[in-house]
């Protein structure tokens, strides 16, 4: 019951981020590349305070080693840098199916390169959530993709996926989270220099926005997914996280009064009882 609390907890975070990213970069309250500037300093920022604290407190660890950090840092800027760039010419059905499929492919590749063992339920749950996804998500007929963006919220789910497999070697849940925070900031200020072209001024609610993104939903809710990453296994993280884009529709419908019509539930239903399928111990 535990790490079901804490993956749904991890989970609630990523749906919180899409749904902060899709309100202030699609409303024009802030640039993209602004977004995951403001994104990742924060989440540096709230993370290397909590390790201080923690050590000074507790005397806790500081620094976490160098296992996992490269593909870690890697792969956390490219993740937030293309996410926030693809949701620009991306609508949300497509732009989550992208980036969630991607995720799965990447994180399930990793399960079969490291030899774990992958039994038929979970490839059969896997199947049947992306399904559902699919169902879910899947833009309506005349809804034109852009080859460009559906390339970058691909490589963002990749990125994603990578940062989500270094977390397997994580001894120390929030520390190696920090430190992949606090050293992709100099990768993250020469990729923001390099992708400013044209900012739009940001807002107030545009900064905050990013604040609370990258402080809470992303700093603490990746440190959170790293402590269970390793006790889910590659294969069950990958399924779990289809269930995202589920949660992020059930904000929409609460937050911003969208509708539920009965493909939703159909959907809905397949995803999550696939994740749970691929999620039995």
């Amino acid at each position: 019951m535990r790490l079901f609390l804490l993956t749904a907890m991890a989970l609630t975070a990523f749906a919180a981020n899409s749904v902060l990213n899709r309100f202030a970069v699609g409303t024009g309250q802030i640039d993209p590349v602004s977004f995951a500037v403001v994104r990742l300093l924060a989440g540096a920022a709230i993370l290397a305070l909590l390790v201080g604290l923690r050590a000074v407190l507790a005397g806790g660890v500081v620094w976490p080693g160098w296992p996992g950090r490269v593909p870690g840092v890697l792969g956390l800027t490219v993740y937030l840098f293309a996410f926030s760039l693809a949701y620009v010419a991306l609508d949300a059905g497509a732009g989550a199916l992208i980036l969630f499929g991607a995720v799965q492919i990447t994180m399930f590749a990793g399960a079969l390169w490291s030899r774990e063992a992958v039994p038929r339920r979970r490839w059969t749950g896997a199947l049947m959530a992306f399904a559902g996804l699919v169902v879910l998500m899947w833009p309506g007929a005349g809804v034109a993709l852009s080859p460009l963006h559906a390339v970058i919220m691909a490589l963002a789910g990749v990125g994603f996926g990578i940062y989500s497999l270094a977390g397997q070697r994580a001894s120390d849940p929030l520390a190696a989270t920090a430190a992949n925070f606090v050293l992709a900031v100099p990768l993250g200020l020469v990729a923001g220099t390099l992708l400013g072209v044209m900012p739009v001024g940001a807002t107030s609610v545009g900064v905050v926005s990013a604040v609370v993104s990258g402080a809470v939903t992303s700093g603490l809710g990746y440190a959170l997914w790293y402590v269970v990453v390793p006790q889910l296994g590659a294969a069950r993280a990958a399924v779990a996280q289809l269930s995202v884009p589920v949660l992020t529709a059930v904000a929409g419908v609460l937050l911003l009064g969208e509708a539920v019509d009965a493909r939703f539930v159909l959907a809905a239903g397949c995803v999550l009882g696939g994740v749970a399928l691929a999620s039995r111990a």
